[in-house]
């Protein structure tokens, strides 16, 4: 029975079909790299969920591809490994020097005529090798010295870079510390993960950016304020005004609308609905609540809120690779899970450090429809209830 696979390279992705149960590693890879670019003694091959490396044998010419835990609709990823570091070039011969006498004395006129003409050989070694190497006619080489017309021009140091202007650039960006003034990572590795990243996946600030990053990582249409609404509408027991904030039938009319977005009680509410676990990390506190942890749920998924937005966070199976590529859900048994979770604080800490983070018990806010000034999250909940305006802008 032959096996088809989807194949994943750093540039490319394709299927590799009608592999013979009998096709040897050797010419499994050769394969591979037809498909990828990636030449067989520089492939690392990962399978399996998470992807982890496979363990190819030594001897892949007299090894067939069935002994790999491969299976036909499998997706193996590939990654290019360094390849053998360049050999060092081979110093020209010099001529050994004539033997001096043993009474000669070695600070005399005839040692220091001999040191240079010594030194004139390897001049003229050293011009010939730099000719050669650059294609110029060795010829060109003579009497210890290289004429004007194929003498290497001398290499031209990089240009400085242009100074930075700006206030930022004598004291440092506003709100930043000085360990986050380059850029800041959108992904940390997964200890033991086999090359696998936590990555930051940024959704769109349209104002149902929950309920988006939700979709995103369950990989569900985006109905969740219609799913909020009708759990909070079929129990008003349990969501009560107390629980809500609001009457039960205000929240309902109020969640669905396109200008509201969501926080705790919807990630609550969602986490019941889908039966995961919904991890959201917080970047000001470095904070990790966990919703529905007590419910026994086997996959988790994972939101990054930066104090007014959220995003979504994916394990990748390469640095940098595609969305496409992206898992989204974990088993919250799996032996890798604390691992993963360890790499997604190490995210968020990062993005601690460069401050990505609004605090919203101080910021202001300026309501986009009268222009009242608003301070902290607090003002700008009672203004939103009180008027029903939810356009504000931070200033």
């Amino acid at each position: 029975m032959s096996l088809s696979l989807r194949c994943r390279g750093p540039t490319r992705q394709s299927t590799l079909t009608g592999i013979e149960a009998s096709t040897s590693v050797s010419d499994f890879c050769v394969l591979v790299a037809t498909k990828t670019g990636v030449p067989p003694e520089q492939q690392e091959i990962l399978a399996g969920f998470p992807p982890k490396p496979l363990e190819l044998p030594q001897d892949r010419a007299s090894v067939p591809v069935s002994s790999l835990p491969l299976a036909s609709g499998d997706t193996i990823v590939v990654r290019e490994l360094p390849g053998p570091p360049p050999q060092p070039p081979v110093p020209a011969v010099v001529p050994p020097m004539a033997a001096v006498p043993p009474d000669f004395p070695s600070n005399g006129p005839h040692h220091q005529q001999q040191q240079q003409q010594q030194q004139s050989i390897e001049d003229a070694e050293m011009a010939a090798a730099i000719a050669a190497s650059l294609g110029q006619d060795v010829g060109c080489v003579s009497g210890g010295s290289v004429s004007a017309a194929s003498a290497p021009a001398a290499p031209t140091p990089p240009a400085a870079p242009p100074p930075s202007s700006g206030p930022a650039a004598a004291a440092g960006a506003p709100g930043r510390s000085a360990a986050s003034q380059g850029a800041t990572p959108t992904s940390a590795p997964v200890r033991r993960g086999g090359g696998s990243y936590v990555v930051r996946r940024v959704i769109e600030s349209d104002n149902s950016c929950l309920f988006n990053a939700v979709s995103s990582i369950l990989h569900v249409y985006n109905l969740c304020a219609h799913i909020s609404m009708h759990a909070v509408r079929a129990d008003p027991f349990k969501y009560n005004e107390a629980f809500l904030g609001m009457d039960n039938a205000k929240y309902c009319s109020w969640i669905t609308s396109p200008d509201k977005w969501g926080g705790a009680i919807e990630l609550s509410i969602l986490s019941s609905f889908y039966g995961r676990e919904i991890a959201a990390f917080d970047i000001q506190t470095q904070r990790m609540d966990v919703y529905g942890q007590d419910q026994g749920y086997s996959e988790q998924v994972m939101l990054l809120y930066d104090g007014l937005h959220y995003d979504a966070m994916a394990m990748t199976p390469i640095q940098d690779g595609p969305e496409e590529l992206d898992i989204t859900k974990f088993e919250t048994s799996a032996p890798d899970a604390q691992d993963i979770q360890q790499a997604a604080r190490l995210l968020v800490q990062a993005a601690h450090e460069a401050r990505q983070f609004t605090n919203t018990a101080s910021f202001t806010l300026r309501c986009g429809v009268c222009q009242v000034g608003l301070k902290g999250e607090k003002e700008a909940v009672q203004h939103a209830a009180s008027t029903s305006h939810s356009n504000f802008q931070e200033y």
